[in-house]
């Protein structure tokens, strides 16, 4: 699939760090039960790795990917894991060349107008406006629609529940992504039955 198929599959796709590798699939079920397909698991802590393959292997229905890939090292690592897509928080023109070679579906991140002439320049029209938030969000997005009409972007960082609808609404967002929908203490106390109702409440802003 084409990076905007991929991230076409939810309209939120939730940013994941897990601690523990037997949180990886009843988190991911929990998810995919809430009508949440499309997952990031970030390269934030030392299991997210095994965290991929454990979805990857035991909950076909989810549509894994890694995120935080800064170096064509973490982007082979993705691979070899089996994610299905890549996300980056920024991009060098090294990352941007391993990506467009690897022929897995990737994210880049950006955050100015010139990171998105690189990207584009690179072959990717799909890409992350990140840190969201800090980077003037709604009306950023607003902005870069003028000279980028090509380039849809997925907002992450400091996205919420309640600023996600606004955001979805534009037509240069393809999705948002989110780290509401798996809180860290919510993770650790296995309630899976609120991560799915989160993942409910994100799946219907669409």
């Amino acid at each position: 699939m084409k990076p905007a198929e991929v991230l076409s599959l939810s309209p939120v796709m939730p940013v994941i760090a897990l601690e523990r590798v037997a949180d990886a699939v009843p988190l991911a079920r929990a998810l995919v039960e809430g009508g949440i397909r499309l997952l990031e698991v970030t390269l934030r802590t030392p299991v997210a790795l095994d965290c991929v393959r454990a979805i990857a292997a035991e909950v076909p229905e989810a549509v894994v990917g890694v995120g935080t890939i800064i170096s064509a090292r973490d982007l082979d690592a993705a691979q070899a894991a089996g994610a299905r897509f890549g996300v980056s928080p920024g991009a060098s023109a090294a990352l941007l060349s391993a990506a467009a070679r690897s022929g897995l579906p990737f994210v880049p991140g950006v955050m100015t107008p010139s990171d998105v002439i690189n990207a584009l320049d690179a072959g990717f029209d799909v890409m992350k406006l990140f840190p969201a938030a800090q980077a003037g969000g709604l009306d950023m997005l607003r902005a870069m629609s003028g000279p980028f009409p090509q380039v849809r972007f997925c907002p992450t960082g400091g996205v919420t529940l309640e600023s996600a609808p606004a955001l979805l609404k534009l037509k240069n967002v393809v999705c948002v992504g989110g780290s509401w929908l798996t809180p860290a203490q919510t993770i650790a106390n296995g309630d899976w039955a609120a991560i799915q109702a989160l993942a409910r409440a994100a799946a219907a802003l669409r």
